[in-house]
């Protein structure tokens, strides 16, 4: 390489700027032999000439098209290379990438739409999922009440992949068990119990659903469904002193699994 003043050619840092790449980028192709700089000074410091700046134009306009750097060296160096069949096949991968941008801005403006409502249904879908005592302004007002929890977050989160048909799958799980938890009321079911601990475990199961549930959360739901007006009239609206005796069954398994009910907290 023949030794140059720079004013034979432009140093790597001009070079940088014009092209918009980095120092580091410039070595590394010089390094691996994509594009040498034609000069050195008689201190070693790289000069590119005009020639050099014009493959480096290309270099940059392919890369940016998202070729490798092989595939960019055989397009400049190969004679025989097809570079229209390379262009092609590199804007069919660009239209594949961008179905799958415009898919994930879908799933980015459902997940975002989750965190928002919290549920994805229409007025009239969640009344023919949840049923007509079903409130549609629920979602909306446990999202003002949870709305800063990680559980909403993991709640949304699930809410955003689901449809309709997922949703009544839920529902009919959750209503299925709240027979079964009736039918033991009503059959003298014991806290503690063998059966009464598998109805318990039922629960933590079907709530997975909405997101992960620990005992002592489960305590605090307990609590919860006997205490609060609205959750309690859910359960005692299917049986008398439902909500009652679900927190009984789920205390009696928390001190099973050596937790106090009564500083149970949620974690």
């Amino acid at each position: 390489m023949p030794n140059a003043t720079e004013a034979d050619g432009l140093p790597v840092g001009q070079v940088s700027t014009r092209l918009g790449v980095t120092v580091r980028a410039l070595h590394h192709w010089d390094e691996i032999g994509l594009a040498r700089p034609s000069l050195r000074t008689a201190a070693g410091y790289r000069l590119y000439t005009a020639g050099d700046l014009e493959r480096l134009h290309r270099i940059v306009v392919y890369r940016e098209i998202g070729l490798g750097l092989d595939r960019i060296r055989a397009v400049l160096d190969d004679s025989a290379a097809d570079v229209p069949g390379a262009l092609r096949a590199q804007l069919t991968q660009v239209g594949e990438r961008i179905d799958r941008l415009q898919q994930l801005s879908v799933g980015l403006d459902r997940m975002i739409d989750a965190h928002e409502r919290g549920l994805l249904l229409t007025a009239e879908q969640q009344a023919t999922i949840f049923g007509p005592q079903w409130n549609p302004d629920g979602p909306a007002q446990a999202r003002q009440r949870w709305g800063d929890t990680t559980q909403w977050r993991q709640y949304a989160e699930r809410s955003a992949s689901r449809g309709p048909e997922e949703w009544q799958a839920i529902a009919d799980a959750v209503a299925a068990l709240d027979r079964a938890l009736a039918d033991a009321m009503d059959a003298g079911v014991t806290p503690g119990s063998p059966e009464a601990n598998q109805l318990v475990e039922r629960h933590r199961e079907v709530f997975a659903s909405y997101f992960p549930l620990t005992r002592q959360m489960q305590v605090c739901l307990g609590r919860m469904y006997e205490a609060d007006p609205a959750f309690a009239a859910h359960y005692d609206g299917i049986r008398t002193g439902l909500a009652a005796w679900f927190r009984q069954i789920v205390d009696a398994d928390a001190r099973a699994h050596g937790i106090d009910p009564d500083t149970a907290t949620w974690q």
